[in-house]
């Protein structure tokens, strides 16, 4: 199959597919003729879907996707501003979690979700890692601890300045800092030198701490043991990712054991 193919038909030359091309790649020479790859296209192309997208018609079809395989756009589905607002600023991290799992499927749901997050030249080069039972994020909340208590023995001011001291003792005590006992981590991982990974995988977590909060879960960033999974070697061995993979992220998920009622106040924006 060439790049992409339109139904002559179906298209109504009105150029959408041709304006909204990232790469710039179609061309159409006259309103007789259907639009067309131009030279290099086949290098070029990103496959991010645009021009089918965009298609009123479901005239183009493109050789990693058709029409008939993407989801139509509901309108009536896409929530108000003021909605967006309200959960964007009613979103909290969650750090106190009932014992309840979440389902499988569920958790599997929101990856599939995130991983509609944009990336750079549409590489999408976040691959996921879930810590599913709560006793194995627990065993891996212990190996962060030994990561703090030798940062403590050997980087004391660098442990000082992360505030390790507290979180050991803390552990210590029984009370859980690191993981804050949620079931389940999730791990945003790519490749250490693909440019645009380690961005690429902070939006995906964006994109699934916000689908996790409207779908009735809880979710926080778990900068410690994101910490320890990239610095610590024993950490490395125990979630082991792929060689030549890093932690861009991690998060925790469950379900929240308390309900927020109010927004708290932020600091007004800084802008130029």
């Amino acid at each position: 199959m060439t790049l992409f193919t339109v139904d002559v038909e179906k298209c109504n030359r009105d150029r959408l597919c041709v304006e909204n091309c990232p790469a710039q790649i179609i061309v159409l020479e006259d309103d007789y003729q259907v639009p067309l790859p131009s030279k290099n296209a086949e290098e070029i192309c990103i496959s991010c879907g645009h021009c089918v997208a965009i298609c009123p018609t479901g005239a183009l079809s493109h050789r990693s996707m058709t029409p008939e395989n993407c989801e139509l756009i509901q309108r009536e589905l896409l929530p108000r501003p003021e909605q967006v607002e309200h959960l964007l600023r009613s979103r909290r991290s969650i750090r106190t979690y009932t014992d309840q799992t979440v389902d499988h499927k569920l958790l599997t749901h929101m990856i599939d979700v995130a991983c509609d997050a944009p990336t750079g030249g549409n590489s999408q080069p976040v691959q996921w890692h879930i810590i599913y039972d709560p006793k194995e994020v627990q065993r891996l909340a212990g190996i962060v601890v030994d990561w703090m208590r030798n940062t403590m023995d050997n980087q004391s001011k660098y442990a000082s300045n992360l505030g390790l001291k507290r979180l050991v003792a803390a552990w210590d005590s029984g009370i859980d800092r690191i993981c804050r006992n949620a079931p389940h981590i999730v791990i945003a991982h790519g490749a250490k030198d693909h440019g645009s990974a380690s961005s690429s995988c902070t939006i995906a977590l964006t994109y699934l701490e916000l689908i996790a909060y409207g779908s009735g879960l809880g979710a926080c960033w778990a900068g410690y043991f994101t910490g320890a999974a990239n610095l610590w070697p024993p950490m490395m061995k125990a979630i082991g990712l792929p060689d030549g993979h890093k932690c861009f992220g991690a998060m925790m998920i469950g379900y929240p054991k308390y309900r927020y009622r109010r927004i708290p106040l932020r600091n007004p924006a800084k802008i130029t």
